[in-house]
């Protein structure tokens, strides 16, 4: 299914599950997993034999897409689930995974997104339809929906994973995420319970839309009583951007780690990002100390970017770092240590001061 749904005060939520029954439940045909997952929504997904889904959320009529997972296997039937109304250009994007059918989903409870009202709707529906497993996206919605899912369906659920392997003989799925500070990567599974409920950090994958085709339109109205939504918007104020602060898109990155000396130094980097059409970010200590903000953190704990450039200082190389950019395109990294576990993750490796690398480029590019 495909679960799509409208919000107030022109914040809209799009909900996308697709449905996908795949021929053959003993079938070896390996499955290949890609997706995107950028900020604010949920992502719900049926692996294996059964369904595959999608949750997309809109904020202020701005379409941003959560993840979307092609399938490289025999594929049955894609249906959308559609809550409540969207916008034309939302329809079309969740028409764009292939869906053959659209369940129009109307009903009191759904004027705008709360967790009261959807999770009683996923959880009838997929007592309905049992779907495999249940992806959300881990944004601070998605972490307050998926738990209370998973428990009215009597399931567990992994939070934030990196990584997703699916068994096509058991329909089982290996949630790969770091672990113990990222010393080292854990693989969690759900061997029984059904469905298999995970979050996946925004910009996880990427995005590979198949394309629109033919579909079916199918009505059902399904009630959740006003009265029991135990929250209300009083107000709804849209947030002032900071576009140095959005770093999700960027496509050159200059990212400082720990061994900065503080916030003194940080000016020669913002001219290097300045020169490069960049923007700074950093690691989560650099937050924790204070030189940073949190919106520029890069990691397990952060945003997951895909620049064609990042430029690493003195970033020592943690796993819940590195899989916030494992999709770069070019790594230079920059460490005074030659054994920084920051080289096993890079393009191009310099040893070196970081604050020295840094102004040897700003005279090269000055030059």
């Amino acid at each position: 299914w495909a679960f799509v749904g409208g919000c107030a005060q022109g914040a809209s939520l799009v909900v996308a599950l697709a449905l996908i029954a795949l021929r053959g439940r003993d079938s070896a045909e390996t499955v290949v997993l890609s997706g995107v997952a950028q900020s604010f929504g949920y992502l719900i997904a049926s692996l294996g034999p059964l369904m595959f889904g999608v949750l997309v959320q809109t904020t202020g009529g701005h379409h941003v897409p959560l993840m979307v997972f092609m399938f490289v296997a025999f594929l049955q039937c894609v249906v959308a689930v559609i809550v409540g109304s969207i916008s034309d250009g939302e329809l079309q994007r969740v028409l764009d995974c292939g869906v053959d059918k659209v369940i129009h989903v109307t009903g009191t409870g759904y004027d705008y997104f709360n967790n009261d009202a959807y999770t009683n709707l996923f959880t009838v529906l997929c007592r309905k339809y049992r779907p495999t497993a249940v992806m959300v996206g881990g944004t601070i919605n998605g972490r307050d929906f998926a738990p209370r899912f998973a428990a009215r369906l009597g399931t567990g659920c992994t939070s934030d994973a990196t990584e997703l392997v699916w068994d096509p003989k058991t329909t089982d799925i290996e949630f790969v995420e770091p672990a113990v500070g990222g010393k080292m990567m854990a693989v969690i599974t759900v061997p029984v319970a059904r469905p298999q409920v995970g979050t996946i950090r925004p910009g996880t994958f990427k995005c590979v839309p198949c394309g629109a085709r033919a579909h079916e339109v199918i009505e059902e109205h399904i009630d959740f009583p006003v009265a029991d939504i135990r929250t209300e918007i009083l107000d709804f104020r849209a947030d002032d951007l900071d576009e140095s602060l959005n770093i999700a898109d960027a496509d050159v990155i200059v990212c400082v780690g720990n061994a900065i000396k503080g916030a003194d130094a940080l000016p020669r980097y913002r001219r290097l990002a300045a020169r490069l059409g960049g923007k700074v970010a950093c690691t989560r200590p650099v937050f924790d100390r204070g030189v940073l903000p949190f919106k520029l953190v890069i990691g397990q704990s952060g945003a997951v970017v895909k620049p064609k450039l990042l430029l690493s200082f003195g970033v020592s190389g943690a796993v819940n770092h590195v899989t916030g950019f494992s999709d770069a395109d070019v790594v230079v990294a920059v460490n005074t240590d030659p054994e920084a576990a920051i080289f096993n993750y890079c393009t191009y490796g310099i040893v070196g001061d970081m604050d020295e690398v840094c102004e040897a480029m700003l005279a090269k590019l000055g030059e």
